[in-house]
C-alpha cells in the first residue's frame, strides 16, 4: 500500500474519531455525567495518550520561552472554546452541532485574509456564502428543539477555534505540531482540573460513566490526534482538508444511528452546502481533488 494511501486512511480515521465528540457528549448527558467531569477527564486521558505517543517516538521535549508562553495562551483559549462547545451541545442535537461547528475552516481563511494579509479571493467569498447559506438552511428548518443560545455558543466555539488556529500559526511557526499540542493539552487539562475542583464536581461513577470518559479521551481526543500527525506526514494539506469532511458526516450518521436523532431534508441539504463551502475554501481545484482521491484511493 502506497505511503500516501496510508496517510489518507490515517487522516480519515482521525476525522471519524473527532466526529464522535458530540456523540460522547450526548452519551454523557444520558449517563448523568456532568460536563466539568467529562471535559477534565477527556483531556487528561487524551493528553496522556499524546505524551505516550511522543515518548514512543523519542520526541518528548519541554518547551520554554516564547513557545511555552504561546502554548499557555493557546491552551487557555482552547479550554474556553471547549466549554462553549459542550455547553452549546446541550441545546442542539449532535448532528446539528457538528454542522454549525464545521463552518470554522471558512472563518480561518477570513481571519487569515484580515490579519495575515492572505488574499481574499472570489473563491473564498463564494465558499463563505455557501457555508453560511447551508447554516441558515439548517437553522431555518426543523431543528429538533435547538435554542438560539445553543447556536450562539456553537458559532462562538467555531470562531474561537478559528482564532486558535490562526493564532497558533503565528505564535508557533517554528514549533513541531505534535509537541505543541501535547503542551496545549497539558494546559487545558490543568485549567479544566481547577474548574472541576472549584465546582466540586464528582468523579465519574460506574462503568457507564467511566466508559464514556475513556471513549471520549481515547477515541475522540488522543487517538485522532495521533492519527492526524502520522497521516499528515505523507499527505498533501488540500487532500487532508477533503478527508476532514468525514468529521461532521460521522457525527450526523452516528447521531441518527445511535441516538435516534432526526435527519430532516433541511439538515441534509444545509449540511451538504456547508461541506461544499468548506471544501471550496480549502483547495484550489476541489472537484479535481476529489476525483484524484477517488482514482488513487
Amino acid at each position: 500500500m502506497r505511503e500516501e494511501t496510508v496517510g489518507a486512511l490515517l487522516v480519515a480515521g482521525s476525522a471519524v474519531g473527532f466526529g464522535t465528540l458530540a456523540i460522547f457528549g450526548k452519551l454523557a448527558e444520558s449517563a448523568g455525567l456532568g460536563r466539568p467531569s467529562l471535559l477534565f477527564f477527556r483531556f487528561l486521558v487524551g493528553g496522556v495518550l499524546v505524551w505516550a505517543f511522543l515518548a514512543v517516538r523519542g520526541d518528548v521535549r519541554v518547551l520554554s520561552g516564547r513557545s511555552a508562553w504561546s502554548a499557555a495562551g493557546l491552551g487557555t483559549m482552547y479550554a474556553v472554546l471547549t466549554i462553549a462547545y459542550f455547553a452549546g451541545l446541550a441545546h442542539l442535537t449532535a448532528g446539528l452541532a457538528a454542522v454549525v461547528f464545521f463552518t470554522y475552516p471558512v472563518y480561518v481563511l477570513l481571519l487569515s485574509a484580515t490579519f495575515l494579509d492572505e488574499p481574499l479571493t472570489p473563491r473564498l467569498v463564494v465558499s463563505l456564502a455557501l457555508a453560511l447559506s447551508g447554516l441558515g438552511l439548517v437553522l431555518g428548518g426543523d431543528t429538533a428543539g435547538a435554542t438560539p443560545l445553543g447556536v450562539v455558543l456553537l458559532v462562538a466555539a467555531a470562531v474561537g477555534y478559528a482564532v486558535y488556529i490562526v493564532g497558533g500559526r503565528v505564535l508557533t511557526a517554528d514549533t513541531q505540531g505534535s509537541v505543541l499540542t501535547a503542551h496545549v493539552l497539558t494546559v487545558v487539562t490543568a485549567l479544566l482540573g481547577v474548574r472541576w475542583v472549584a465546582l466540586g464536581a464528582p468523579l465519574p461513577a460506574g462503568p457507564t460513566q467511566w466508559g464514556v470518559v475513556l471513549g471520549i479521551g481515547f477515541l475522540g481526543t488522543g487517538v485522532p490526534l495521533v492519527l492526524l500527525y502520522e497521516g499528515l506526514g505523507s499527505l498533501q494539506a488540500n487532500r487532508a482538508s477533503v478527508l476532514g469532511t468525514a468529521e461532521p458526516v460521522t457525527t450526523v450518521a452516528l447521531g441518527v444511528l445511535l441516538l435516534g436523532e432526526p435527519l430532516t431534508a433541511e439538515t441534509a441539504a444545509g449540511g451538504g452546502l456547508v461541506l461544499v463551502g468548506v471544501l471550496l475554501s480549502q483547495v484550489d481545484d476541489p472537484w479535481g481533488t476529489v476525483r484524484r482521491s477517488i482514482q488513487r484511493g
